[in-house]
């Protein structure tokens, strides 16, 4: 095996994290001695220890003059687990190969230096750009404070997401549909409008045995949500959270919500509509990571102008709707010129049964000009 086929295998462990560890990154680590793997771990679960002394915890034999691979930089500070450098010098690892680099100010580079001081020899950004693409969640929220935002809808090859009436079930088949039971357990938080909640009344849960369910976030200006509704009577076994805006008439249904376990966080704008910089600020205090974007139309709209959304996955079916009363992904007044377009670049197009899965990163502005230059 060469050292690709090792980091290769630490990025197949630190996947099977995906989902527990937020919001911590996922990592995998392989412990390689005279050409033979004799320890090999990943970061399971936040709170629980880190990949590399999960791979220490495995080791067959001595790792002393081993090689060690990690996908990320390792820890050099004490959390909920006491740092990884440590573990890796007292078991007098010779060699560390790093994947990514780790932006936490904790960590960014001090690791590193921590086992080169100790005689260790250390070799960084090795097959990189494979172990960044771990972890895009981590990198974003451990730099701005704020959750990676995914706007995820399905529409058909028109470009409609409902038809004429209003019916959506069902634009997708059913392999689509359970990759988007995936899609929750991998982020924190899952967030609608209240127009979702008041036409479709749904759960917002995981419905696949084994996999965690994401906490519900809904954005209700006028704090409209019924009492009744799915979301409300399940709170207490679901975290959630109703942003609102407009204070007027609200503490008696304030009191009903909070008494049966719902979250609400007082957000408004100007025009006493939730501000979605504020509420993304809030959720990043509350160490909710990511979310993933369910909203409708009128929802994505708002957060596509609040400069929140980092990636969008659109589900494509093979199907026509037609009509120009039918509803689109996203909704609102639109724009003028072509130039005035949110710029989004293409990372992944796969096949999922019947339907297309289309993946695209939300570019800023100085990310739009770069990609010009290069074209």
């Amino acid at each position: 095996m060469t050292d690709q086929d090792y980091m290769k295998r630490a990025i197949e462990l630190a996947k099977k994290g995906e989902g527990w560890t937020n919001p911590n990154p996922m990592v995998g680590a392989v412990i390689v001695k005279e050409g033979r793997i004799i320890g090999e771990g990943y970061h399971a679960r936040c709170g629980e220890l880190h990949a590399e002394r999960n791979a220490i915890a495995s080791l067959t034999e001595s790792a002393e003059g081993a090689t060690l691979y990690v996908t990320l930089e390792p820890c050099c500070h004490y959390g909920k687990t006491p740092p990884c450098t440590e573990a890796i010098l007292e078991q007098k690892i010779k060699k560390v190969v790093i994947g990514s680099r780790d932006p936490n100010p904790k960590v960014a580079g001090k690791g590193a230096k921590i086992l080169r001081d100790a005689g260790v020899t250390v070799v960084e950004d090795f097959m990189r750009d494979k172990c960044d693409e771990l972890n895009p969640i981590f990198f974003h929220y451990i730099t701005t404070k704020t959750p990676y935002v995914v706007m995820k809808y399905a529409m058909t090859l028109d470009g409609k997401i409902a038809t004429k009436t209003g019916a959506s079930k069902w634009i997708t088949q059913e392999a689509a549909r359970r990759e988007v039971q995936y899609m929750r357990h991998r982020y924190m938080g899952i967030m609608v409008g209240i127009g979702t909640v008041l036409a479709d009344d749904p759960m917002l849960n995981v419905r696949v045995e084994g996999l965690k369910s994401p906490v519900r976030i809904i954005c209700d200006s006028k704090l409209r949500i019924p009492p009744d509704s799915q979301i409300v009577k399940s709170a207490r076994e679901y975290r959630t959270i109703v942003a609102y805006a407009d204070p007027e008439n609200v503490e008696k249904k304030k009191e009903i919500l909070q008494t049966m376990g719902v979250e609400t966080v007082f957000c408004p704008d100007m025009k006493k509509h939730v501000n979605l910089k504020h509420l993304m600020e809030h959720l990043g205090k509350e160490n909710i990571d990511s979310i993933l974007l369910e909203g409708g139309g009128t929802l994505n709209d708002s957060a596509l102008r609040a400069g929140v959304v980092q990636e969008v996955q659109a589900f494509i079916a093979p199907k026509i709707f037609g009509g120009t009363g039918s509803r689109t992904p996203v909704d609102g007044i639109g724009i003028e010129l072509p130039s005035q377009a949110a710029v989004l670049k293409f990372k992944d197009i796969c096949q999922i049964g019947e339907d297309l899965k289309i993946t695209c990163q939300v570019l800023r502005k100085e990310q739009e000009e770069s990609c010009l230059q290069e074209l």
